[in-house]
């Protein structure tokens, strides 16, 4: 009985884990949550970035956080930078999932700028 609950406990955590590092996802801020969010968040990292395509705009995205100055209070980031690399290849990922939705959007929006 004890292993079972030291296993479903094990669950919640990786299920926690996972939720949490999606709400800092490239992909998620750019097509889930939308232009505003993009460009609020990288303007605070004052990114050099000025537009970004929608056609794997998480992998853009965190380009962008990249190229931008570190911050304390930059995003999820933190204290441990190579997290972003993680994230670079998650949302490569799930950029490649919505690149249907996103190259509709590419074609009828446009790039997404930031400045």
């Amino acid at each position: 009985m004890f292993p079972n609950r030291m296993t479903h406990k094990f669950k919640n955590a990786l299920v926690c884990s996972i939720a949490v590092s999606l709400l800092g996802c490239g992909t998620v801020n750019t097509v889930v949550r939308g232009d505003s969010v993009a460009r609020r968040n990288l303007n605070q990292v004052k990114t050099s970035c000025e537009m970004m395509p929608r056609v794997y705009s998480g992998v853009s995205y965190d380009i962008c956080i990249l190229r931008g100055k570190p911050s304390h209070t930059s995003l999820w980031l933190g204290s441990a930078p190579q997290l972003m690399f993680v994230d670079l290849a998650l949302s490569a990922v799930l950029d490649t999932i919505a690149l249907p939705y996103t190259i509709y959007e590419q074609i009828n929006e446009g790039h997404i700028h930031l400045k």
